[in-house]
């Protein structure tokens, strides 16, 4: 039996919350953000806003601009969660094969309940009704014989439909999607896209159409002999071919740790000011990776950085002797690696990343230091901020002015609760 795969989507999922939840504003246009940094951006912004020129990652003061009955309203992510996992349960009511792909969409194997529920667009349709009921959400259903097609269906033609549906088949692939610029496929962003445009490949079709083996030859043309496995996935994403089941839950498998902070780069002007967050960023990155379980031997460090005029950003890695998840063996690492690549300007970003990770539980001892006790001591204050808060135990560079511990500590996922 052929798969029925749907793809949900919450459409403009933080405005439309809000706007269940200040039934004042039902006709008015509304974005979420921080009304009180117009340098901030905006999150999200309901049909009303978009239509009046408002844009997502659109700074507030320019989305005000442009509209200025606009009502921005502060994020409250803990809300959003607590939305997303409700769907999630009305979801699970319809089927047991339910996949989270971010806090708005989730993929459901709806194959075995056809016979309950009727045909996919009439379990799409009560899905909507469901969730705009219980939530004041209203939802886009792609529908498809697996996760890359209903995925596509949901962004390139569910959405753009007033009924919010709609079904991408290979009975219909070549008519609908083939069409299509090379951009709109799943996983091609603006680098990609200027790649098959160089290559002379400028619809999803003109993928689609070429034999495996010519394209294989035109991105080891373009990209190197390493590319093969990229252009096989391209080319089955262009063909509709896509094996993966729907899977329960979270997908548990870690790849890389990492954690990063927008700035005000009249902040961060000297090490001194850069300092304290480069801290705490490591910090937080090592008390992930203890959280999950593993351990990291690359380390690597990215910044942006700009004083108005003149603009840049870097990105390096450098492995370490042995792999580890403690401070005081990442942290000179990461401030070398910076203080080496870093121009002297005013940061606007930063980031810090642990990869090729492997499981904690094997580790190597060493001759000079106990790293068991060690690893014992980072373990307990974790468990100190997990159950008293994550200020609960802080160093003593978070006590200074450009330090964010204590604000990120209100925040979930560096917005407010």
């Amino acid at each position: 039996m052929q798969r029925t795969v749907l793809m949900a989507d919450g459409q403009s999922f933080y405005a439309s919350i809000e706007k269940a939840a200040h039934p004042e504003y039902r006709d008015k246009p509304v974005a979420v953000g921080d009304p009180a940094r117009r340098s901030g951006i905006i999150l999200a912004a309901c049909p009303a806003a978009k239509s009046r020129g408002v844009t997502t990652a659109q700074r507030v003061g320019e989305a005000l601009a442009k509209c200025p009955e606009l009502v921005v309203i502060r994020p409250r992510m803990q809300t959003y969660i607590s939305v997303s996992l409700l769907i999630t349960e009305i979801f699970e009511s319809i089927t047991d094969q339910v996949e989270p792909f971010s806090i708005d969409e989730q993929f459901l194997d709806v194959t075995g309940s056809l016979a309950l529920f009727g045909s996919a667009e009439e379990i799409a349709r009560l899905i909507q009704t469901r969730v705009k009921l219980s939530t004041g959400v209203w939802s886009r259903v792609g529908i498809g014989p697996n996760k890359i097609l209903a995925k596509m269906a949901t962004d390139n033609f569910a959405k753009k439909r007033p009924t919010g549906i709609f079904k991408l088949t290979h009975d219909n692939i070549e008519k609908d999607l083939w069409s299509l610029p090379v951009h709109q496929m799943f996983m091609v962003a603006g680098r990609m896209t200027s790649h098959f445009a160089r290559m002379g490949l400028h619809t999803i079709g003109d993928i689609a159409r070429l034999d495996l083996g010519e394209f294989k030859k035109r991105m080891r043309c373009r990209m190197g002999r390493q590319s093969d496995i990229q252009a096989e996935y391209y080319w089955q994403t262009a063909n509709g071919i896509d094996p993966s089941p729907v899977v329960t839950g979270m997908r548990s498998q870690i790849k890389v740790i990492n954690h990063g902070r927008a700035l005000k780069w009249q902040t961060y002007r000297t090490i001194e000011d850069i300092e304290p967050l480069m801290i705490e960023l490591i910090v937080e990155v090592c008390r992930r990776a203890r959280r999950y379980g593993y351990m990291g031997r690359v380390v690597a460090v990215g910044a942006a950085e700009t004083d108005g005029h003149r603009s840049s950003s870097f990105g390096r890695q450098r492995t370490l002797p042995r792999p580890t998840h403690l401070e005081h063996e990442i942290g000179p690492v990461i401030r070398s690696l910076f203080l080496e690549h870093w121009k002297g300007l005013p940061l606007t970003h930063l980031h810090i990343t642990l990869t090729d990770l492997s499981r904690d539980d094997v580790y190597q001892l060493d001759l000079f230091e106990n790293r068991e006790r060690l690893i014992h001591r980072e373990k307990t204050v974790d468990a100190l901020k997990e159950r008293f808060g994550p200020t609960a135990i802080i160093r003593a560079s978070s006590l200074l002015k450009t330090a964010q511990a204590f604000e990120r500590a209100a925040q979930i996922g560096g917005h407010w609760a």
